[in-house]
């Protein structure tokens, strides 16, 4: 139903503003995609880059202006736009900068969310069937496959008209992305670091108590 809006998912929509009005980069950054930092003494060799109307990567004679920090760096979780923010949708911070530097931020931030339609009335739904909807502390650490595996294991122990089953399913994500107390922290199941984040889980249910059809 979803999908996250991270740096590298709308690494194209940034490098697009970025190449249509320059100035907001300033000589700091560049709007151009490497597969690593580069380095003054690659000036003059060819490197991958891609810009904001590739999906692939192709050779470029290294610039001057390549040696800026690059509009989008990063990957995954560290990823970060002009090196200081890792979301590009959100509302406020009018007045966030760039780390010592005056260049601002919020032109590359947008305010308008991805609405997503699904009309119930086109399709049976049994109590098994529910959204789920949580925080970055839940979805950061884990996969929809692992939460549909929980879905499963937990409403199956209950019965279908027992409503404590939607709660004891969301108190469910939510331990499984705290993890367990060990000795390097809360870690999850595979021994990485639990989500340090707010946790915070709804489930809703699509079809009423007690439905089967």
């Amino acid at each position: 139903m979803s999908r996250e809006f991270t740096p590298e998912t709308e690494r194209q929509r940034l490098q697009l503003l970025g190449f249509l009005k320059p100035e907001l980069l300033g000589s700091e950054f560049t709007h151009l995609e490497f597969p690593r930092r580069v380095l003054p003494k690659e000036l003059g060799q060819r490197m991958l880059y891609r810009d904001q109307n590739m999906t692939g990567w192709a050779y470029k004679k290294i610039e001057l202006e390549d040696l800026r920090f690059p509009l989008v760096c990063g990957e995954g979780k560290k990823a970060r736009v002009m090196a200081t923010i890792g979301v590009t949708r959100g509302l406020g911070d009018h007045n966030l900068k760039v780390c010592s530097s005056t260049l601002p931020i919020k032109p590359f931030l947008s305010c308008f969310p991805e609405v997503r339609v699904y009309d119930l009335t086109q399709y049976e739904h049994c109590p098994d069937d529910v959204l789920v909807l949580g925080t970055d502390g839940l979805w950061d650490v884990t996969t929809d496959y692992e939460v549909a595996a929980t879905v499963d294991r937990v409403l199956s122990a209950y019965e279908p008209n027992d409503h404590s089953r939607y709660t004891a399913l969301a108190q469910a994500l939510v331990l499984g992305a705290r993890g367990t107390p060990r000795d390097r922290g809360w870690r999850l199941p595979n021994n990485k670091l639990g989500s340090g984040d707010d946790i915070s889980v709804f489930v809703i249910p699509l079809g009423g108590p007690g439905s089967y059809s």
